[in-house]
């Protein structure tokens, strides 16, 4: 597929999404067993600057995934080194994620079929659901794959699931966090996560759920919304602002707390060892919270 061709075909592939496909959420058998999709029923992201006219692809790294791929092919050996990441919409097929210029790269070497991974991402309309269901106005944020994410080596680990519980989560969390969202929870916070890669937000609620507890907001592919500012996105960050007068985010080694919309903010360092941090993380708040109400 020629420059050019590939340029109109993304744009009338977007047009035509508008008033026709919406994302769903998909069932998990289907995340589960679907794993190669053809390219015909992959499209493009129009929030995505891939699609973007005034962006638009990338053809020098469109090029170097497809001498990358003929070379694969020519030797017989695997073609995807990972699988795009899909969302599934309706009528049919699935909305490109992440894996733009794969897919482009494939189209042009001729590949019928790419592999994928389907996951379910937190729309506009779920946030809504989740704020108008909240009865809090405080909040507290973690990162999923800086704070609360592990490494396989890591010392203080919580327990590892076994099978089937890590069928779709591998991911290893850190000591201390159950406990710590289960406080957290107690004293009347929403729990929000953050990853910049992308997870499936289900999986992510079934595998905190697995350790008794609860998060009430999963935000991922913070890298990918950050970097494409869509109306969209703009609309769901000022939801979630309007909604809480504080929010703490929680990080390795201190507690940020904002308040209100004037961007006022304290710090409160977690002078701790590691596998102390989440008892230090829940002192620091009791002790925030106990100077509070005693103004």
């Amino acid at each position: 597929m020629a420059k050019s061709k590939l340029d109109e075909f993304v744009q009338n592939d977007v047009k035509n999404q508008k008033g026709v496909y919406i994302p769903v959420h998909a069932g998990l058998l289907e995340r589960l067993f679907v794993r190669k999709a053809a390219c015909k029923n992959l499209h493009p992201n129009a929030e995505d600057e891939f699609s973007m006219e005034s962006v638009g692809p990338s053809y020098r790294i469109i090029s170097e995934y497809e001498t990358k791929f003929r070379e694969a092919m020519r030797l017989e050996r695997k073609v995807f080194d990972e699988p795009l990441t899909v969302e599934k919409l309706r009528p049919n097929g699935y909305l490109l994620l992440n894996g733009h210029h794969r897919w482009a790269a494939a189209m042009r070497c001729n590949i019928k079929k790419v592999p994928i991974k389907i996951i379910n991402v937190a729309t506009e309309s779920d946030i809504k659901k989740i704020l108008e269901k909240s009865q809090h106005d405080k909040r507290v944020t973690l990162d999923l794959d800086e704070v609360v994410f592990r490494p396989e080596d890591y010392k203080y680990l919580e327990k590892k699931f076994i099978f089937p519980l890590n069928l779709r989560m591998k991911q290893r969390i850190r000591l201390g966090i159950p406990a710590l969202f289960y406080f957290l929870a107690k004293n009347g916070y929403d729990i929000w996560v953050y990853a910049a890669d992308y997870y499936s937000i289900d999986d992510i609620q079934k595998f905190f759920r697995a350790y008794s507890v609860h998060v009430d907001g999963i935000i991922t592919g913070v890298a990918k919304r950050e970097q494409n500012q869509s109306e969209s996105v703009m609309r769901m960050e000022k939801l979630i602002a309007n909604k809480y007068a504080k929010t703490l985010h929680i990080d390795n080694d201190l507690i940020l707390v904002t308040r209100g919309k004037n961007g006022e903010f304290e710090e409160y360092e977690i002078n701790s060892s590691e596998e102390e941090w989440a008892r230090k993380a829940i002192t620091v708040i009791e002790e925030m919270e106990k100077n509070e109400r005693k103004k």
